[in-house]
């Protein structure tokens, strides 16, 4: 939860989940989120310093329209918030995402039928971003995020995924390895894709509670992820072709575990 100073008063309502709460910093980034019916802003926060005209005074009138809590900060009190003081512009939103969860809640709360995605060691914000999006409109249960190891949920994933971060089923963890663990205490099955795997994913049936875990392009899926997998698939290549963007992977997955499709 963001963190106040002594001079700001209580909010008047029930904080939400923590586990739901997006922050999200930037002038024109909140001034959209905040036009936009479909997002649901909770707390805005503003620096001291800034100066009350122009967008930032659009800010605040948007705010007062849609009768969200509206916080002042010194700057350093606000960096701590948007943990981007370099880039905040002064300004900050909290946003509540109904779908966002911590993953071992999650796990506890959902016991039957779960198609997981799983994100280790993938550090392009864009490549994040666009997971996100296919795995929505896929309709995928849940995509894991560690909080270390993995892009931090910034204006770039946001924008990659091109909206729909608001309502996407992040589920949040410590790092891969929390991940894991919890995981296979909650009987999921565990599965990574390699090049020389002898089954291919369009084969696979998928077990009742599944998670395949995509690895970053460049080293792909740690070892030590690898160790704990329960099964490997390949995704069909040809002419030569080596391997495809990790997105793109996410695309192909996501479709197949929830849809069953199958190329051609």
């Amino acid at each position: 939860m963001p963190t106040f100073n002594a001079l700001d008063k209580p909010s008047s309502s029930a904080p939400p989940n923590r586990d739901r709460l997006l922050t999200i910093y930037g002038r024109k980034p909140v001034l959209e989120a905040l036009q936009d019916s479909t997002i649901n802003p909770t707390r805005l926060h503003l620096a001291n310093s800034n100066r009350t005209h122009g967008i930032v005074a659009q800010i605040e009138a948007a705010a007062t329209a849609r009768q969200i809590d509206v916080r002042r900060h010194d700057r350093q009190a606000l960096s701590r918030i948007s943990k981007n003081g370099r880039q905040d512009q002064g300004v900050a939103l909290d946003i509540e995402c109904p779908r966002f969860d911590a993953l071992t809640h999650h796990l506890k709360q959902h016991t039957g039928r779960q198609r997981l995605l799983v994100l280790d060691g993938i550090t392009n914000p864009q490549n994040v971003g666009m997971i996100i999006r296919s795995a929505v409109a896929a309709g995928i249960d849940g995509i894991v995020i560690p909080k270390r190891g993995v892009a931090a949920i910034g204006p770039l994933v946001i924008k990659a995924s091109s909206g729909t971060i608001f309502r996407a089923p992040l589920l949040t963890c410590g790092d891969i390895e929390h991940a894991l663990t919890e995981l296979r205490t909650h009987q999921v099955a565990l599965i990574t894709l390699a090049g020389d795997a002898k089954e291919s994913l369009f084969d696979y049936q998928p077990a009742e509670r599944i998670a395949m875990i995509l690895g970053s392009e460049t080293d792909g899926v740690s070892i030590a992820t690898q160790a704990q997998t329960d099964h490997t698939l390949r995704i069909p290549m040809e002419s030569n072709v080596e391997s495809l963007n990790v997105a793109v992977t996410a695309a192909l997955v996501s479709y197949h575990l929830r849809h069953g499709l199958t190329p051609g």
